[in-house]
């Protein structure tokens, strides 16, 4: 445990970031699962939020800016297959 009180701080800090991204994450891996879920018609109109999702994540530094154009691009085909 921290003695100082800068330190005790930063462990607040930390704790206060590790939730707040955690819930970032999570919610983006659900928007995943339920999107992928879908019947055929519904996925369409849902694309536009999971990409919104995706780039919230992103710019919360959730996730790399690649990573998110990947997702992105491979939700983009399976679309276009269906």
């Amino acid at each position: 445990m921290a003695n100082i009180k800068s330190a005790e701080k930063r462990m607040r800090q930390i704790a206060k970031r590790t939730t707040r991204n955690r819930a970032v994450g999570t919610k983006l891996r659900t928007a995943v699962k339920k999107y992928r879920q879908m019947e055929d018609p519904a996925r369409k109109d849902a694309l536009p939020s999971l990409y919104s999702e995706i780039d919230v994540a992103w710019r919360k530094g959730d996730i790399h800016k690649n990573a998110a154009a990947r997702y992105k691009s491979r939700l983009a085909r399976k679309a276009g297959k269906s």
